[in-house]
């Protein structure tokens, strides 16, 4: 009997060098997951700094893995990445990968916070398996 997949939706967001970045992080995950499903691409305004603009999206994809060992894959890719994490959450960064649905479950308060996340994920989530 095949484990249970689990579904995961995960935005990412980058304003040091984006393009580059976003495209390495999609290369990563899709070698660790395997197929996965990408949302449109964004370019939005740094919020509560002044910064470069992000490109943010979301990607959707299934993985017999639980939650924390994918969050524990997504930590290393954005250590590989060169993110430096800083006390300013909301400081310039390489590349941000946040799990934010877990089978159809909302689990990450960005949801509801930041519009361009809601709208990404809402947009895989309208998506069939």
């Amino acid at each position: 009997m095949k484990e249970k997949d689990n579904t995961y939706i995960v935005a990412y967001g980058s304003n040091i060098d984006p393009e580059k970045n976003v495209d390495l992080a999609i290369h990563h995950l899709k070698k660790i997951f395997g197929s996965l499903v990408e949302s449109t691409r964004l370019r939005t305004k740094a919020v509560g700094m002044d910064a470069p603009d992000f490109i943010n999206g979301a990607i959707k994809f299934q993985t017999s893995l639980p939650e924390l060992e994918v969050k524990k894959k997504l930590l290393a890719i954005e250590s590989s990445l060169g993110r430096m994490r800083t006390l300013n959450k909301n400081a310039p960064r390489t590349i941000d990968l946040d799990i934010i649905v877990v089978n159809g479950e909302i689990v990450h308060p960005d949801y509801e916070r930041y519009d361009f996340v809601k709208k990404c994920v809402d947009e895989l989530t309208s998506l069939q398996d």
